[in-house]
């Protein structure tokens, strides 16, 4: 078994790789501990507001195929992964965290002999979590922000409060999920290929998952055909993007 490679040699290895050797078939196992390692991502408030589907079937993935305009990363696939955000279960989510909060400090314990944390934390997902996530129609949203808005004029203050913003929360940290897992299968040896061209539709139904969730990319898992990398890796020049203040 190949020695499993640094960060950094797993960051520079990591290619986007179109095409997948047939032959070389990966260990379904590995793909799941990388996922494992998918879910220690940094995430807003610890909502772990994600889900991973994890296709192995070859029938399943030859219909997700054509829902991936037959990119050819999507047809040679050994393996997908397809990264779902699942926004609609903050309130579950919320109560886990409570529950997590109870487990360490005792789940009843007086309101007197709380310590300034526990009472910080039992007020952020028992009040903040429910007046930043709970909408009816996007009108809720609009409220909250004329609200922050005006409040904005004499504090700072968190302003991103509307139901698209909150979606986005949601998509953003499931991407940093989504970079764990393809990191930690660069490390393995293993290769991916994020796609975001997708009928995203047509996949949550195959998959049977409730309006409420979306699709966030689908990753195309393999080991690397000498012609599935296009070209060299090009980048910005760094001098360009990086700005010390």
């Amino acid at each position: 078994m190949n020695q499993e490679k640094t960060v950094s040699e797993a960051i520079s290895y990591r290619r986007s790789v179109r095409i997948y050797d047939a032959n070389k078939p990966i260990q379904t196992a590995i793909v799941k501990k990388c996922l494992e390692q998918a879910a220690l991502a940094p995430n807003s408030s610890n909502m772990q507001l994600w889900e991973f589907y994890h296709i192995t079937s070859k029938d399943i993935i030859a219909k997700i195929a054509p829902f991936c305009f037959n990119q050819n990363a999507a047809k040679t696939a050994q393996q997908l992964v397809i990264f779902v955000t699942r926004k609609d279960l903050w309130k579950e989510r919320s109560k886990a965290n409570l529950k997590f909060i109870d487990k360490n400090f005792g789940a009843n314990n007086p309101k007197e002999k709380q310590t300034s944390r526990e009472k910080t934390a039992r007020n952020y997902y028992g009040k903040i979590i429910p007046f930043a996530y709970a909408d009816f129609l996007g009108i809720l949203g609009f409220l909250k922000f004329i609200m922050v808005t005006i409040i904005g004029f004499f504090k700072p203050i968190y302003r991103q409060v509307r139901k698209s913003d909150m979606r986005i929360v949601a998509h953003k940290t499931c991407g940093l999920a989504a970079e764990n897992f393809m990191i930690s299968m660069a490390a393995e040896g293993y290769d991916t290929c994020p796609m975001e061209g997708s009928d995203t539709l047509r996949v949550k139904n195959l998959l049977g998952l409730p309006s409420g969730a979306e699709i966030n990319m689908i990753v195309s898992c393999g080991i690397r055909d000498p012609k599935g990398v296009y070209g060299e890796r090009f980048r910005i020049p760094f001098e360009e993007i990086y700005k010390e203040v």
